[in-house]
C-alpha cells in the first residue's frame, strides 16, 4: 500500500491508502516519485473549480521521480521529469508531432489518479533523462515548459515588445522564456505583490496593473505580442485593446464561455490569436537546458517545501495564500 494526496471532495484533502503499483503495463513504466509540485490545477481542483473532474481524484502532475528499472538508456535509480500529458497516439494531433493536444488526452491528476504518492506507472514515452538536475528542481520543469511553449507557438522575435497578464507561475514562466529570447518583457497583473515578487526575484522593471493607462508614451502602438495566463474572460477580452497592429495574442489560460472581441478592430490590426495548451518534449528539453545553464533561478522560485505527511494540514493554508507563493513543493 501507499500513501497518496486526494482531493475527496471539494474542500477536503486526505491522506488514502491506496495499492502500490509492482508491476506496469505492457509500453508502461514504474517510477519511484521524489517530489510533486502544486499548481492552480490542484488549487482549483480543491475548490471544486475544475470543470472535468471526478472525486475522488490522487492530484499531482508537476513530478520528477526515478526509474524502478533499467530503461533503454535509464538505468535504475536515473532522475526523470515525468510528462503527465497521456495520449492516444492515434488520432490526428497525434500523427501529427501534437501530443499535447491529443483528441483523447488524459492528464495525470485531473483525468486519472496522479502522482502525490510514492510510485506511479506512466507510459515509458513520457519520462525525460533530468540529469545536471536536483530533485525539485525536475519537479518544476512541468510547468515551467507550459509558458516555454507558449512563448515557441508565439513566432517572438528578439527585441519584440511582450506583455504578459497574470505574473502567477504559468505567467512568470512565459515572461522568463520571453526575456531568454530577447524581447522587452512588460507584466500586468491586479496583484502588487505578484508585480513586487516579479521585481524582486526575477528583475522585471516593466510592471503594470489594470487600471494603468498603459498605452501612452513609448507603449502608445501597443504589443507585438501578448500572453495571456490569467484565467479571466474579462481581462483576455481586455487585452485586445492592448494589442499593436502585426500582432499576436497568446491565450495560455482557459476559460469557461465565450470570448468576444470587435472583429473590424481585429482584422484591422491583422492580428493572430493563439491557442496553447500543455507542452512538447522539445520544450521540456528547453526548460531542463536553461535550468541547468542557470538560466532560470529554481530557488526563486520554489517558496517552499511541504512533507506529504504535513499536507492535509497546511493544504488549506496554501490555497488561501497562493498569492504569495511562486511554488510549493511536496516531497513524499
Amino acid at each position: 500500500m501507499q500513501i497518496s494526496g486526494t482531493v475527496v471532495a471539494p474542500d477536503q484533502f486526505e491522506l488514502r491508502e491506496y495499492p502500490r503499483p509492482d508491476q506496469a503495463p505492457d509500453g508502461w513504466v514504474l517510477v519511484d516519485i521524489t517530489a510533486i509540485g502544486i499548481c492552480g490545477t490542484d488549487y482549483h481542483i480543491f475548490e471544486g473549480k475544475h470543470p472535468f473532474l471526478e472525486y475522488p481524484r490522487v492530484i499531482g502532475h508537476e513530478l520528477s521521480g526515478r526509474t524502478v528499472s533499467d530503461l533503454p538508456g535509464l538505468p535504475a535509480g536515473s532522475l526523470v521529469v515525468i510528462n503527465p500529458y497521456v495520449s492516444c497516439g492515434n488520432c490526428r494531433a497525434c500523427r501529427k508531432g501534437k501530443p499535447n493536444c491529443c483528441t483523447g488526452i488524459e492528464v495525470l491528476g485531473v483525468h486519472r489518479d496522479g502522482g502525490m504518492c510514492s510510485r506511479i506507472a506512466v507510459p515509458v514515452g513520457n519520462l525525460y533523462a533530468a540529469d545536471g538536475l536536483t530533485e525539485l528542481q525536475a519537479a518544476m520543469v512541468e510547468f515551467l515548459a507550459i509558458g516555454a511553449h507558449a512563448v515557441n507557438r508565439s513566432d517572438i522575435a528578439k527585441e519584440d515588445r511582450v506583455l504578459v497578464t497574470g505574473a502567477g507561475p504559468i505567467g512568470l514562466g512565459a515572461a522568463l522564456f520571453a526575456r531568454l529570447a530577447g524581447a522587452e518583457v512588460h507584466l500586468m497583473d491586479l496583484s502588487p505583490a505578484r508585480l513586487e515578487q516579479a521585481r524582486t526575484k526575477f528583475g522585471f522593471t516593466n510592471l503594470h496593473q489594470p487600471s494603468d493607462s498603459v498605452l501612452s508614451g513609448d507603449l502608445a502602438d501597443g504589443f507585438d505580442i501578448i500572453f495571456d495566463a490569467t484565467g479571466n474572460g474579462q481581462a483576455i477580452e481586455a487585452g485586445f485593446d492592448l494589442l499593436a497592429h502585426g500582432s499576436s495574442y497568446v491565450l495560455i489560460s482557459v476559460v469557461k464561455g465565450d470570448i468576444t472581441f470587435t472583429d473590424a478592430e481585429f482584422h484591422k490590426r491583422e492580428a493572430r490569436i493563439i491557442g496553447s495548451r500543455n507542452a512538447l518534449k522539445s520544450d521540456f528539453d528547453m526548460v531542463m537546458q536553461a535550468i541547468r545553464s542557470g538560466q532560470i533561478d529554481t530557488d526563486a522560485l520554489c517558496s517552499e517545501t511541504v512533507r506529504l505527511a504535513d499536507l492535509p494540514a497546511r493544504f488549506k493554508d496554501l490555497v488561501e495564500d497562493r498569492e504569495a507563493l511562486i511554488k510549493a513543493v511536496v516531497i513524499p
